[in-house]
Protein backbone atom coordinates (compact mmCIF):
# COMPACT_ATOMS: atom_id res chain seq x y z
CA UNK A 1 0.00 0.00 0.00
CA UNK A 2 1.41 3.19 -1.17
CA UNK A 3 2.21 5.94 1.59
CA UNK A 4 1.00 8.75 -0.62
CA UNK A 5 -1.81 9.01 -3.24
CA UNK A 6 -1.89 11.66 -6.16
CA UNK A 7 -4.01 12.80 -8.93
CA UNK A 8 -1.55 10.52 -11.33
CA UNK A 9 -2.25 7.51 -8.84
CA UNK A 10 -5.87 8.07 -9.35
CA UNK A 11 -5.61 8.06 -13.11
CA UNK A 12 -4.04 4.68 -12.87
CA UNK A 13 -6.11 2.48 -10.86
CA UNK A 14 -7.93 -0.11 -13.22
CA UNK A 15 -11.20 -1.02 -13.64
CA UNK A 16 -11.92 -4.21 -12.29
CA UNK A 17 -14.86 -6.70 -13.13
CA UNK A 18 -16.36 -5.75 -10.01
CA UNK A 19 -16.95 -2.24 -8.46
CA UNK A 20 -13.90 -1.63 -5.90
CA UNK A 21 -12.71 0.64 -3.34
CA UNK A 22 -9.39 1.62 -2.31
CA UNK A 23 -8.58 4.19 0.37
CA UNK A 24 -6.73 7.47 0.02
CA UNK A 25 -3.52 6.56 2.39
CA UNK A 26 -3.37 10.51 3.15
CA UNK A 27 -6.60 10.67 5.14
CA UNK A 28 -8.51 8.01 7.02
CA UNK A 29 -12.30 7.89 6.05
CA UNK A 30 -11.34 9.01 2.19
CA UNK A 31 -12.20 6.49 -0.60
CA UNK A 32 -11.44 5.58 -4.32
CA UNK A 33 -14.43 4.08 -5.67
CA UNK A 34 -13.80 2.81 -9.24
CA UNK A 35 -16.78 1.18 -11.11
CA UNK A 36 -16.46 -2.13 -13.98
CA UNK A 37 -16.94 0.99 -16.44
CA UNK A 38 -13.51 2.14 -15.80
CA UNK A 39 -15.50 5.50 -13.75
CA UNK A 40 -13.78 6.93 -10.33
CA UNK A 41 -15.53 8.68 -7.77
CA UNK A 42 -14.10 10.34 -3.93
CA UNK A 43 -16.17 8.92 -1.44
CA UNK A 44 -15.98 9.04 2.45
CA UNK A 45 -17.29 6.72 4.73
CA UNK A 46 -17.48 7.62 9.00
CA UNK A 47 -19.23 6.32 11.75
CA UNK A 48 -22.03 8.83 12.90
CA UNK A 49 -22.63 8.57 17.23
CA UNK A 50 -24.68 5.61 16.59
CA UNK A 51 -22.16 3.66 14.74
CA UNK A 52 -24.10 3.44 11.61
CA UNK A 53 -22.01 3.53 9.16
CA UNK A 54 -22.53 6.25 6.56
CA UNK A 55 -21.10 6.28 3.03
CA UNK A 56 -21.03 10.18 1.22
CA UNK A 57 -20.39 11.05 -2.19
CA UNK A 58 -17.82 13.55 -2.94
CA UNK A 59 -17.48 13.64 -6.46
CA UNK A 60 -16.46 12.59 -9.39
CA UNK A 61 -12.56 12.11 -10.06
CA UNK A 62 -12.47 13.65 -13.18
CA UNK A 63 -14.13 16.72 -12.32
CA UNK A 64 -11.78 17.64 -8.96
CA UNK A 65 -8.77 17.29 -7.90
CA UNK A 66 -7.28 14.44 -5.14
CA UNK A 67 -6.60 17.89 -2.77
CA UNK A 68 -9.91 19.40 -3.80
CA UNK A 69 -11.26 16.01 -2.51
CA UNK A 70 -9.87 15.51 0.77
CA UNK A 71 -10.61 19.20 1.49
CA UNK A 72 -14.52 18.13 1.32
CA UNK A 73 -13.83 15.03 2.22
CA UNK A 74 -12.77 16.17 5.80
CA UNK A 75 -15.87 18.68 6.29
CA UNK A 76 -18.13 16.18 5.22
CA UNK A 77 -16.12 13.55 8.11
CA UNK A 78 -16.68 16.12 10.90
CA UNK A 79 -20.08 16.38 10.68
CA UNK A 80 -21.07 12.66 10.26
CA UNK A 81 -19.11 12.08 13.53
CA UNK A 82 -20.33 14.78 15.00
CA UNK A 83 -24.28 13.23 14.42
CA UNK A 84 -25.03 16.06 11.52
CA UNK A 85 -26.30 15.61 8.07
CA UNK A 86 -23.13 14.86 5.91
CA UNK A 87 -23.82 17.80 3.74
CA UNK A 88 -25.34 21.21 5.39
CA UNK A 89 -28.62 21.70 2.95
CA UNK A 90 -29.03 25.10 2.14
CA UNK A 91 -32.33 24.86 0.32
CA UNK A 92 -35.02 22.33 -0.10
CA UNK A 93 -33.51 18.52 0.42
CA UNK A 94 -34.14 15.36 -2.12
CA UNK A 95 -36.32 14.19 1.32
CA UNK A 96 -38.57 17.39 1.30
CA UNK A 97 -39.11 17.36 -2.65
CA UNK A 98 -39.66 13.62 -2.13
CA UNK A 99 -42.59 14.04 0.50
CA UNK A 100 -44.50 16.97 -1.97
CA UNK A 101 -44.11 14.81 -4.91
CA UNK A 102 -45.84 12.02 -2.83
CA UNK A 103 -48.85 14.21 -1.62
CA UNK A 104 -49.04 16.13 -4.64
CA UNK A 105 -48.32 14.28 -7.81
CA UNK A 106 -48.13 10.23 -6.52
CA UNK A 107 -51.35 10.56 -4.06
CA UNK A 108 -53.12 13.21 -5.91
CA UNK A 109 -53.04 11.38 -9.15
CA UNK A 110 -53.55 8.15 -7.29
CA UNK A 111 -51.20 6.65 -9.34
CA UNK A 112 -51.03 2.71 -9.19
CA UNK A 113 -47.20 2.35 -9.30
CA UNK A 114 -46.89 5.08 -6.31
CA UNK A 115 -46.27 2.10 -3.89
CA UNK A 116 -43.39 0.41 -6.07
CA UNK A 117 -41.98 3.64 -7.12
CA UNK A 118 -41.65 4.58 -3.23
CA UNK A 119 -40.13 1.39 -2.66
CA UNK A 120 -37.43 1.55 -4.92
CA UNK A 121 -36.62 5.17 -3.83
CA UNK A 122 -36.53 3.73 0.10
CA UNK A 123 -34.61 0.73 -0.81
CA UNK A 124 -32.10 2.31 -3.53
CA UNK A 125 -31.49 6.10 -2.52
CA UNK A 126 -29.29 6.59 0.58
CA UNK A 127 -29.93 8.85 3.72
CA UNK A 128 -26.96 10.75 2.72
CA UNK A 129 -28.36 11.87 -0.97
CA UNK A 130 -31.83 12.38 0.57
CA UNK A 131 -30.23 14.52 2.94
CA UNK A 132 -28.88 16.96 0.15
CA UNK A 133 -30.22 20.39 -1.45
CA UNK A 134 -32.16 18.86 -4.35
CA UNK A 135 -30.70 21.53 -6.60
CA UNK A 136 -27.11 20.98 -5.86
CA UNK A 137 -28.04 17.07 -7.15
CA UNK A 138 -25.72 16.78 -10.49
CA UNK A 139 -25.75 14.62 -13.39
CA UNK A 140 -22.87 13.11 -11.57
CA UNK A 141 -24.75 12.29 -8.29
CA UNK A 142 -27.46 10.34 -10.25
CA UNK A 143 -24.55 8.81 -12.74
CA UNK A 144 -23.07 7.17 -9.06
CA UNK A 145 -26.31 6.44 -7.82
CA UNK A 146 -27.17 4.13 -10.66
CA UNK A 147 -23.55 2.53 -11.16
CA UNK A 148 -24.37 1.65 -7.53
CA UNK A 149 -27.59 0.02 -7.96
CA UNK A 150 -26.44 -1.71 -11.32
CA UNK A 151 -23.28 -3.30 -9.51
CA UNK A 152 -25.73 -4.35 -6.66
CA UNK A 153 -29.15 -5.18 -8.51
CA UNK A 154 -28.68 -5.06 -12.07
CA UNK A 155 -29.31 -3.27 -15.02
CA UNK A 156 -33.08 -3.21 -15.07
CA UNK A 157 -33.19 -1.90 -11.36
CA UNK A 158 -31.26 0.73 -12.20
CA UNK A 159 -33.31 2.03 -15.00
CA UNK A 160 -36.68 1.48 -12.77
CA UNK A 161 -34.78 3.96 -10.45
CA UNK A 162 -33.80 6.43 -13.40
CA UNK A 163 -37.39 6.40 -13.94
CA UNK A 164 -38.76 7.45 -10.55
CA UNK A 165 -35.66 9.97 -9.75
CA UNK A 166 -36.72 11.42 -13.96
CA UNK A 167 -40.53 12.09 -12.73
CA UNK A 168 -39.32 13.66 -9.37
CA UNK A 169 -36.97 16.04 -11.34
CA UNK A 170 -40.27 16.48 -13.89
CA UNK A 171 -42.28 17.00 -11.94
CA UNK A 172 -40.41 19.77 -9.59
CA UNK A 173 -39.17 21.61 -13.24
CA UNK A 174 -42.80 22.42 -13.53
CA UNK A 175 -43.36 24.07 -10.63
CA UNK A 176 -39.85 25.73 -10.27
CA UNK A 177 -38.74 27.79 -13.68
CA UNK A 178 -35.34 28.10 -13.12
CA UNK A 179 -34.94 24.19 -12.59
CA UNK A 180 -33.45 22.17 -15.48
CA UNK A 181 -33.54 18.67 -14.59
CA UNK A 182 -30.24 17.21 -15.05
CA UNK A 183 -30.95 13.93 -16.76
CA UNK A 184 -29.84 13.32 -20.24
CA UNK A 185 -30.82 10.85 -23.50
CA UNK A 186 -28.22 8.11 -22.69
CA UNK A 187 -28.49 7.56 -18.79
CA UNK A 188 -30.44 3.96 -19.22
CA UNK A 189 -28.83 1.40 -18.94
CA UNK A 190 -30.70 -0.88 -21.16
CA UNK A 191 -32.29 -0.75 -24.53
CA UNK A 192 -35.77 -0.56 -24.64
CA UNK A 193 -35.58 -2.16 -28.25
CA UNK A 194 -33.97 -5.06 -26.70
CA UNK A 195 -36.38 -5.73 -23.85
CA UNK A 196 -39.45 -7.35 -25.40
CA UNK A 197 -38.68 -11.27 -24.54
CA UNK A 198 -40.59 -14.28 -26.39
CA UNK A 199 -38.99 -16.85 -24.15
CA UNK A 200 -41.50 -19.62 -23.74
CA UNK A 201 -40.88 -22.69 -21.23
CA UNK A 202 -40.92 -26.06 -23.70
CA UNK A 203 -42.57 -29.03 -22.22
CA UNK A 204 -39.74 -31.04 -21.21
CA UNK A 205 -38.65 -27.02 -19.09
CA UNK A 206 -42.60 -27.36 -18.26
CA UNK A 207 -41.80 -30.45 -16.40
CA UNK A 208 -39.03 -29.51 -14.68
CA UNK A 209 -40.18 -26.67 -13.15
CA UNK A 210 -44.14 -28.10 -12.38
CA UNK A 211 -42.44 -30.91 -10.66
CA UNK A 212 -39.81 -28.47 -8.84
CA UNK A 213 -42.72 -26.01 -8.07
CA UNK A 214 -44.37 -29.27 -6.17
CA UNK A 215 -41.61 -29.23 -3.95
CA UNK A 216 -41.40 -25.53 -2.96
CA UNK A 217 -44.20 -24.64 -0.50
CA UNK A 218 -45.69 -21.42 -1.07
CA UNK A 219 -43.19 -20.23 -3.65
CA UNK A 220 -43.93 -23.58 -5.43
CA UNK A 221 -47.71 -23.05 -5.25
CA UNK A 222 -47.40 -19.62 -6.51
CA UNK A 223 -45.34 -20.59 -10.15
CA UNK A 224 -48.23 -23.40 -10.63
CA UNK A 225 -50.99 -20.30 -10.26
CA UNK A 226 -48.94 -18.22 -12.49
CA UNK A 227 -49.28 -21.04 -15.12
CA UNK A 228 -52.20 -22.26 -14.72
CA UNK A 229 -54.29 -18.93 -14.18
CA UNK A 230 -52.03 -17.22 -16.40
CA UNK A 231 -52.77 -13.57 -14.75
CA UNK A 232 -49.65 -11.03 -13.94
CA UNK A 233 -47.75 -11.84 -11.00
CA UNK A 234 -48.90 -9.09 -8.80
CA UNK A 235 -52.30 -9.54 -9.18
CA UNK A 236 -51.54 -13.87 -8.19
CA UNK A 237 -49.08 -12.48 -5.43
CA UNK A 238 -51.84 -10.21 -4.49
CA UNK A 239 -54.52 -12.53 -4.03
CA UNK A 240 -57.00 -12.70 -1.03
CA UNK A 241 -59.12 -15.46 0.38
CA UNK A 242 -61.71 -13.37 0.50
CA UNK A 243 -61.78 -12.93 -3.68
CA UNK A 244 -62.61 -16.55 -3.98
CA UNK A 245 -65.83 -17.99 -2.86
CA UNK A 246 -66.93 -21.55 -1.59
CA UNK A 247 -67.08 -22.77 -5.60
CA UNK A 248 -63.93 -21.68 -6.52
CA UNK A 249 -64.83 -18.26 -8.34
CA UNK A 250 -61.73 -15.79 -8.59
CA UNK A 251 -62.90 -12.13 -8.40
CA UNK A 252 -60.07 -9.88 -9.30
CA UNK A 253 -60.54 -5.97 -8.14
CA UNK A 254 -59.18 -3.82 -10.77
CA UNK A 255 -58.15 -0.01 -9.49
CA UNK A 256 -58.51 2.80 -11.75
CA UNK A 257 -56.16 3.28 -14.32
CA UNK A 258 -54.83 -0.54 -13.82
CA UNK A 259 -54.08 -2.79 -16.62
CA UNK A 260 -57.01 -5.36 -17.55
CA UNK A 261 -56.97 -8.90 -15.84
CA UNK A 262 -59.47 -11.71 -16.11
CA UNK A 263 -62.12 -10.18 -14.28
CA UNK A 264 -64.22 -12.98 -12.91
CA UNK A 265 -63.37 -16.82 -13.42
CA UNK A 266 -64.16 -19.91 -11.71
CA UNK A 267 -60.88 -21.72 -10.92
CA UNK A 268 -59.89 -25.14 -12.95
CA UNK A 269 -59.96 -28.02 -10.17
CA UNK A 270 -55.99 -28.23 -9.80
CA UNK A 271 -56.31 -24.49 -8.73
CA UNK A 272 -58.87 -25.18 -5.94
CA UNK A 273 -56.17 -28.01 -4.71
CA UNK A 274 -53.08 -25.82 -4.72
CA UNK A 275 -54.99 -23.11 -3.23
CA UNK A 276 -56.85 -25.45 -0.59
CA UNK A 277 -53.26 -27.20 0.57
CA UNK A 278 -52.38 -23.47 1.31
CA UNK A 279 -52.12 -22.70 5.77
CA UNK A 280 -54.10 -19.78 6.80
CA UNK A 281 -52.72 -17.40 8.91
CA UNK A 282 -55.00 -15.68 11.70
CA UNK A 283 -54.91 -11.97 10.49
CA UNK A 284 -52.88 -11.95 7.28
CA UNK A 285 -56.01 -11.91 4.27
CA UNK A 286 -53.45 -12.93 1.56
CA UNK A 287 -53.35 -16.77 -0.15
CA UNK A 288 -49.72 -16.25 -0.75
CA UNK A 289 -48.47 -14.81 3.06
CA UNK A 290 -45.53 -13.14 3.80
CA UNK A 291 -44.53 -11.39 7.23
CA UNK A 292 -47.05 -9.47 9.38
CA UNK A 293 -50.44 -8.69 7.37
CA UNK A 294 -48.76 -8.87 4.13
CA UNK A 295 -48.39 -10.80 0.91
CA UNK A 296 -45.38 -12.64 0.53
CA UNK A 297 -42.54 -10.46 -1.69
CA UNK A 298 -41.36 -10.12 -5.11
CA UNK A 299 -37.72 -11.13 -3.70
CA UNK A 300 -35.70 -12.46 -6.28
CA UNK A 301 -33.78 -14.65 -3.25
CA UNK A 302 -36.83 -16.82 -3.54
CA UNK A 303 -36.33 -17.30 -7.57
CA UNK A 304 -32.28 -18.02 -7.04
CA UNK A 305 -32.87 -21.03 -4.69
CA UNK A 306 -35.77 -22.29 -7.52
CA UNK A 307 -33.44 -22.04 -9.89
CA UNK A 308 -30.48 -23.77 -8.64
CA UNK A 309 -32.51 -26.86 -8.11
CA UNK A 310 -33.22 -26.69 -12.17
CA UNK A 311 -30.55 -28.31 -14.46
CA UNK A 312 -27.63 -25.92 -14.55
CA UNK A 313 -28.19 -26.25 -18.56
CA UNK A 314 -31.59 -24.69 -18.44
CA UNK A 315 -31.36 -21.63 -20.57
CA UNK A 316 -32.54 -18.07 -18.18
CA UNK A 317 -36.54 -17.34 -17.47
CA UNK A 318 -38.33 -15.06 -15.65
CA UNK A 319 -41.46 -15.82 -13.83
CA UNK A 320 -43.75 -13.69 -16.31
CA UNK A 321 -42.41 -16.12 -19.19
CA UNK A 322 -45.17 -18.37 -17.22
CA UNK A 323 -48.08 -16.06 -18.26
CA UNK A 324 -46.25 -16.03 -21.74
CA UNK A 325 -46.17 -19.93 -21.71
CA UNK A 326 -50.12 -20.05 -20.64
CA UNK A 327 -51.39 -17.88 -23.53
CA UNK A 328 -49.20 -19.92 -25.61
CA UNK A 329 -50.63 -22.95 -24.12
CA UNK A 330 -53.92 -22.00 -24.63
CA UNK A 331 -53.81 -21.63 -28.46
CA UNK A 332 -52.21 -25.05 -28.29
CA UNK A 333 -56.02 -25.71 -26.17
CA UNK A 334 -57.65 -24.92 -29.28
CA UNK A 335 -58.74 -22.06 -26.51
CA UNK A 336 -60.12 -19.23 -29.09
CA UNK A 337 -58.14 -16.13 -29.63
CA UNK A 338 -60.13 -13.67 -28.60
CA UNK A 339 -61.27 -15.80 -25.19
CA UNK A 340 -57.72 -16.57 -24.41
CA UNK A 341 -57.10 -12.55 -25.08
CA UNK A 342 -60.27 -12.28 -22.63
CA UNK A 343 -58.46 -14.15 -19.89
CA UNK A 344 -55.08 -12.43 -20.15
CA UNK A 345 -56.96 -9.20 -19.61
CA UNK A 346 -55.75 -7.52 -22.95
CA UNK A 347 -58.65 -5.51 -24.37
CA UNK A 348 -59.65 -6.21 -27.92
CA UNK A 349 -59.53 -4.13 -30.79
CA UNK A 350 -61.87 -1.92 -32.25
CA UNK A 351 -65.47 -1.27 -32.03
CA UNK A 352 -66.12 -4.82 -30.47
CA UNK A 353 -63.38 -4.32 -27.36
CA UNK A 354 -65.42 -0.35 -26.92
CA UNK A 355 -68.79 -1.90 -26.86
CA UNK A 356 -69.15 -5.12 -25.69
CA UNK A 357 -69.45 -5.31 -21.79
CA UNK A 358 -70.45 -8.93 -21.74
CA UNK A 359 -68.14 -10.97 -19.13
CA UNK A 360 -68.15 -13.68 -20.58
CA UNK A 361 -67.59 -16.00 -17.45
CA UNK A 362 -68.37 -18.96 -19.01
CA UNK A 363 -66.08 -18.84 -21.63
CA UNK A 364 -63.21 -17.87 -19.64
CA UNK A 365 -64.02 -20.56 -17.06
CA UNK A 366 -63.74 -22.97 -20.14
CA UNK A 367 -60.39 -21.46 -21.20
CA UNK A 368 -59.15 -21.78 -17.77
CA UNK A 369 -60.06 -25.89 -17.98
CA UNK A 370 -58.37 -26.24 -20.89
CA UNK A 371 -55.11 -25.11 -19.96
CA UNK A 372 -55.33 -26.88 -16.93
CA UNK A 373 -56.09 -30.34 -19.11
CA UNK A 374 -53.23 -29.66 -21.15
CA UNK A 375 -50.26 -28.81 -18.48
CA UNK A 376 -51.95 -31.87 -16.88
CA UNK A 377 -51.12 -33.73 -19.87
CA UNK A 378 -47.85 -31.92 -19.97
CA UNK A 379 -46.44 -32.78 -16.48
CA UNK A 380 -47.99 -36.11 -15.93
CA UNK A 381 -47.86 -37.39 -19.64
CA UNK A 382 -49.83 -40.72 -19.51
CA UNK A 383 -48.24 -44.19 -21.28
CA UNK A 384 -50.39 -46.18 -23.59
CA UNK A 385 -49.34 -50.02 -23.65
CA UNK A 386 -48.58 -51.70 -26.64
CA UNK A 387 -51.19 -54.60 -27.85
CA UNK A 388 -49.11 -57.69 -28.36
CA UNK A 389 -49.33 -59.35 -31.68
CA UNK A 390 -50.67 -62.59 -31.67
CA UNK A 391 -48.28 -65.18 -33.32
Amino acid sequence: MPRKMSDKGVAKLKRRRKRYATPDPELRGHWIRVQPSGSKSFWTVARDPKQKQVWTYVGPCDAMTIEEARAKARTILNRVRAGLPAIEAKGETFDVVIADWRKRYVEGKKLRTGDKMLALLNRHVSTELRSRVFTEIHREDVTALLDKVEDENGAPVADKVLTVIGSIMSWYAIRHRDYVPPLVKGMRRTDPKKKERDRVLDDDELRLVWNLAGQQRTYGALIRMLLLTAQRLDKVMSMKWEDIDADGVWTLPTAPREKGNVGKVRLPPAAVAILDALPRYTGNPFVFAGRGQRHMSASGMFKAKFDAKLPSDMPNWRLHDLRRTARSLMSRAKVSSKDAERVMGHSLPGVEGTYDRYAYFDEKTEALAKLADLIDSIVYPRVVPIAKRKG
